[in-house]
């Protein structure tokens, strides 16, 4: 199961939105039996680190990320 580019318009910022839909995805991952969920995020969006590290997401300290486009 793949959700992709996530987000909160600007304008509805700031009104919880962003944990009710994290809250959301980890329910319906749970219901459909998932082990886990993986996601990414630009080094600088701190808000969104914010939200997924108070809700329990681990940052991984092992792994660097890269991808090629073609």
């Amino acid at each position: 199961m793949v959700l992709y580019d996530l987000f909160v318009a600007p304008a509805a910022r700031g009104q919880g939105l962003a944990g009710a839909l994290m809250q959301a995805a980890e329910a319906h991952a749970r219901e459909a039996g998932c082990a886990r969920l993986d996601l990414s995020t630009a080094h600088d969006n701190l808000a969104a680190q914010a939200l997924y590290e108070s809700r329990g997401w681990l940052r991984d300290e092992v792994f660097r990320v890269y991808s090629l486009r073609l």
